[in-house]
């Protein structure tokens, strides 16, 4: 391929434009808002798990200590009644007497136990509700925390971004004026290169792979005509000749 010893050296100019788009595109990619952003969501996840479950125990727990709270009453209107008949003297038989008196102990013990029970319960329902809503200021901090690291990738998105379209205005205008096969080559080269479509040769040495030609490729560049299109023969980019060359 021929092209202008100009138009080569202004391959190394577009080199430099999309090496700069490149770097824009790895740090938006990499910025540590991105990661911040992901961990506090996963812990908005976790959070809004264990607010779930301690809000459903606590629901639980409210309902058995509706039913302990119901079954209180009850012993304790019967145990009430009983006592009742016995102060008022309407018991007059001995194993009616006796009965009714077993009775009520037996009552009186039913209702230390649903009171103990009843106890325990609304001990783990306190602290169901204590989890739930210590669960809830950590998600309220971990939302307003995210809220801000969303902000700020937003301004360093906007700021990229705009970088990334000067540059990109830059680098449309100079591949217009370049020749359209050089600039084809050298897409096509650059997207197999990890991003290097053209390299200078800098005291004889590939600038894109960075080995040193040999004495037989140093020759041939040396005896090539200046609009001769070079390649590096160990990596195949455009190899651009330059006063530093070492030719």
């Amino acid at each position: 391929m021929k092209v202008a010893p100009e138009s080569q050296v202004a391959l190394l100019d577009l080199q430099a434009l999309d090496t700069a788009l490149d770097r824009l595109a790895a740090r938006r990619r990499s910025l540590p808002e991105l990661d911040e952003i992901a961990r506090l969501t996963s812990s908005l996840e976790r959070l809004r798990s264990d607010i779930v479950g301690a809000h459903t125990g606590g629901e639980d727990l409210g309902r058995e200590q509706n039913r302990l709270e119901r079954e209180v009453d009850l012993v304790r209107t019967r145990a009430d009644r009983d006592r009742a008949r016995l102060d008022a003297g309407q018991v007059s038989s001995p194993r009616e007497l006796e009965n009714l008196q077993s009775e009520i102990a037996s009552l009186g013990r039913r209702q230390t136990t649903l009171e103990d029970e009843l106890i325990e319960i609304m001990e783990r329902r306190e602290q169901a509700d204590d989890q739930e809503s210590a669960r809830r200021q950590e998600q309220a901090r971990a939302q307003a925390q995210r809220a801000d690291a969303e902000q700020r990738r937003d301004e360093a998105f906007a700021a990229i971004d705009a970088e990334a379209t000067q540059v990109r205005s830059e680098r449309d205008g100079l591949a217009r004026k370049l020749p359209g096969d050089l600039v084809a080559l050298y897409d096509r080269l650059r997207a197999a290169s990890a991003g290097v479509g053209a390299a200078a040769l800098l005291r004889r040495r590939c600038q894109g792979c960075h080995l040193e030609l040999s004495g037989a490729d140093l020759m041939a560049a040396r005896e090539a005509a200046d609009d001769e299109v070079l390649r590096c023969e160990e990596c195949g980019r455009i190899l651009v000749r330059t006063d530093d060359s070492g030719l």
